[in-house]
């Protein structure tokens, strides 16, 4: 047996008897990371959440993708050109890139990635048999599945319905990730547990639940600025441990690489209420705190037509622009995310987003004065009659929203928090489930657009992320007006007028716009500072 085999079969027994690889087995090397909040699956027509994007971020690639400022590169299209009507996109592909081994090939080897390929990948996500959440993005943009075109192998056209500016960015999602569609054929839904992609590590292992393993891409197509191959590390692994102190502690154990967010139960043990490292961890490990593309926020279902708003107080504004007046989210910000973060009183688009602009949109500030003053005018005077509102959330932002809870108590809101399950309430929210519920939103791509279409009407549940239920005509106007402006600095004054529209009506409570705050292991290197906390690995190396 070769000594290649003989390391897997060895990382096979460690993680079905849930032992820890040491950093080097044999001279390999391994990446230990946890996910609290478990992993649906590894099909990206799936990659709703943040550890479905970390994990695909792994195992595929598409057309073009981001470096750290946000910017588009190639990636699988080498070069790429626009119709003068904006209309076509033709993209041109390296023709060096090739899927992971799997049995379903001749031979067993990865074949080449066509064009073919993509017209499949991209049109597999607008078909409702496969009921992808990530339709929205092309559903409103192209005519159909006709609109990708593989002119040959290494020719790939999408034909647009109207010009779309933001293409580029958006083309950067993983949802825009190629597969090969034998494989997909071959395993249908399962295809979620057997993934086959292109990327920098491919799919070994996976226990529900328990942990997940990925290997090194001995074929990956990627070179680094010497041109040596990448990734560096041999093996990827996973543990799914809900608990995030208990996470943590693995951490602080030496046991885990990297450890993402920090809790409420151990953030001031880390971090001081200005946002330092304590004295006590000081130099025990790296901490990163960068920008992060993620609005926290609750959200709130505003669609009268569904039985749950019908006789919910939350179907008036004037209750729910008072929700947004009686939180203190300077006061939210300093002592329950110890300085990380900034006060959510601008609009849904999130500070660091292209065309954040605080002056033109505003949001909410603390005001428990007019809180009252608008409860009064929709005849609840100091809440009086006010029926109790039921608020959900999750295990990890308990802490969170009881502090809101206390806030709403202050002004006379009364509410009811419910904990359920991460899994559980992703799915409540996407189908019209919960009328009041934290939610947060990460870029799936850097533009503006992103955050705004979880209020496009035609976005609506079951079609997209609209998950508030928001309607608005003359939103979806400007929404739609928006595709035709090429130039940047006009489309983001549409941008802000959206904002702004949708902010008077509150179908939302910003919270804060979060960072990025990423506790590396200290003979960690390499990695990035990715805005959409994208976990590139590609480039990282273990001493």
């Amino acid at each position: 047996m070769k000594q290649g085999r003989i390391y897997i079969v060895f990382l096979l027994l460690c993680t079905l008897a849930a032992c820890r690889p040491s950093n080097t087995d044999r001279g390999k090397t391994i990446f230990n990371f946890n996910m609290d909040e478990g992993l649906t699956s590894m099909d990206p027509a799936f990659a709703r959440n943040k550890n479905a994007l970390w994990i695909d971020n792994q195992l595929y690639n598409g057309l073009v993708q981001i470096d750290d400022s946000l910017h588009n590169h190639p990636a699988i299209a080498k070069s790429w050109q626009l119709s003068a009507d904006g209309l076509t996109y033709t993209f041109y592909l390296r023709g060096d890139v090739y899927f992971h081994d799997d049995a379903l090939f001749p031979q067993g080897k990865g074949r080449r990635v066509t064009a073919g390929d993509f017209a499949y990948s991209f049109g597999r996500l607008i078909d409702p048999k496969v009921a992808s959440s990530g339709s929205w993005i092309f559903s409103d943009k192209v005519a159909g599945k006709q609109a990708f075109r593989a002119v040959d192998d290494s020719t790939f056209q999408i034909r647009l319905k109207q010009p779309f500016p933001p293409l580029l960015s958006l083309l950067t999602a993983q949802y825009c990730s190629v597969v090969p569609h034998e494989v997909v054929a071959h395993y249908g839904k399962d295809f979620r547990n057997h993934p086959v992609g292109t990327g920098p590590f491919q799919f070994k292992y996976w226990k529900e639940g328990e942990v997940l393993v990925l290997l090194k891409n001995k074929h990956y197509w990627e070179k680094d600025a010497g041109g040596h191959a990448l990734p560096y590390l041999d093996a990827v692994r996973a543990t799914f441990i809900s608990d995030k102190q208990t996470a943590f502690m693995e951490f602080i154990k030496g046991k885990l690489d990297y450890f993402n967010s920090i809790d409420g139960s151990y953030r001031d043990d880390i971090l001081t209420k200005s946002g330092r490292i304590t004295q006590k961890h000081k130099g025990k490990f790296q901490l990163i705190i960068g920008p992060y593309l993620n609005t926290e926020y609750m959200g709130i279902l505003v669609d009268s037509n569904l039985s749950i708003v019908k006789h919910s107080p939350l179907r008036q504004l004037k209750v729910r622009q008072a929700i947004n007046y009686a939180i203190d989210r300077n006061q939210l910000i300093k002592y329950l995310r110890n300085s990380i973060g900034t006060p959510g009183t601008s609009g849904f688009i999130p500070e660091g987003m292209p065309g954040f602009n605080a002056v033109a949109v505003k949001g909410y500030s603390y005001n428990p004065v007019k809180a009252q003053q608008l409860l009064a005018e929709a005849g609840f005077p100091h809440g009086k009659n006010l029926p109790e509102i039921l608020l959900s959330t999750t295990t990890t932002y308990r802490d969170l929203i009881e502090y809101v809870q206390g806030q709403l108590n202050q002004a006379g809101i009364r509410t009811r928090v419910e904990v359920v399950q991460g899994a559980s309430l992703r799915e409540l929210i996407a189908k019209n489930g919960v009328s009041f519920f934290r939610g947060s939103w990460v870029a799936d791509y850097p533009d503006a657009e992103n955050y705004l279409s979880l209020f496009y009407s035609k976005n609506k549940i079951p079609f997209g992320p609209n998950y508030t239920g928001y309607n608005n005509p003359k939103f979806d106007v400007l929404f739609e007006q928006a595709y035709h402006i090429a130039d940047n600095s006009k489309r983001y004054e549409l941008y802000n007028q959206m904002d702004q529209l949708m902010m008077q009506q509150s179908p939302v409570v910003v919270l804060y716009y979060d960072k990025l705050v990423n506790l590396y292991q200290n003979n960690i290197s390499g990695f990035g500072r990715n805005a959409q906390s994208l976990l590139v690995l590609k480039k990282v190396k273990k001493r």
